[in-house]
């Protein structure tokens, strides 16, 4: 069984749909392989990986209620392609926002399945993620975490010679727990569509989020956004520059 995973994401690195694709591989078995879709110029390689492939497993944002446009166009490739040479995996989409809810990814959901209809492919269904950008910031804090946990070993090895210091250890665990609270519901309903996968059956539209009270999540949110939009210039972009 091959699995092609398709890493729909514009951004280079460190992209909310490489985490869920890298969460998703864990409940797949088989050959598996992760390709990048960003140009055009990537259509070609992802094409030829699918002559083989029983499941297709797209990883994407949510761009203002729909599919990003290049991946829109590769999909208009890749029906063509695989009426040409009559190829029918099993699609599955795991898609992702900004936003609290997961159930804002449903016109994104039911554009893939009027695409498996199109191109006469096996719409698998898929998983819906709300608060993607959040738990995207979590795997970084997780990496962060390890970090301070090796330094504070090191300190400790060469202040007392412990190579276990509780406090440090006891700090990570409660990290730890907190962020995998997060994560729960994507890795509950990631584990059960990979379990669809494997069987080559369909696991139906699911939606879940960060889990996280609302109002603490618009609040972090809006923190994060403005700090964002400040570094990138997007929040007074335009506001202080000369006019023509």
């Amino acid at each position: 069984m091959k699995t092609v995973f398709i890493n729909g994401s514009p951004k280079k690195r460190f992209c909310a749909s490489g985490y869920f694709l890298f969460l998703q591989r864990l409940f797949i078995d088989g050959n598996k392989v992760t390709v990048k879709l960003r140009t055009p110029a990537d259509h070609e390689h992802i094409l030829g990986e699918l002559k083989d492939a029983s499941s297709v497993v797209f990883c994407l944002p949510l761009y203002v209620d729909g599919i990003p446009s290049h991946v829109l166009r590769f999909m208009e490739r890749m029906e063509e392609y695989c009426k040409e040479n009559d190829l029918h995996p099993s699609v599955y989409c795991i898609a992702n926002n900004g936003f609290i809810e997961g159930k804002q990814n449903e016109p994104l959901m039911q554009s893939f399945e009027h695409f498996c209809t199109r191109a006469k492919l096996t719409w698998g269904g898929g998983v819906g993620i709300g608060g993607g950008v959040m738990l995207n910031v979590t795997r970084i804090l997780f990496v962060v975490d390890i970090i301070i946990l090796l330094l504070n070993t090191v300190l400790s090895i060469i202040n007392t010679g412990n190579l276990f210091p509780k406090d440090a250890w006891i700090s990570f665990g409660e990290n730890l727990a907190l962020l995998s609270y997060f994560n729960l519901g994507v890795l509950f309903y990631l584990a059960r569509m990979g379990s669809h996968i494997r069987k080559g059956t369909a696991a139906g539209k699911k939606y879940t989020r960060i889990l996280i009270p609302s109002f603490i999540f618009i609040l972090f949110a809006d923190v994060f956004f403005i700090i964002t939009s400040l570094f990138e210039g997007g929040l007074f972009h335009g506001w202080l520059t000369k006019k023509n």
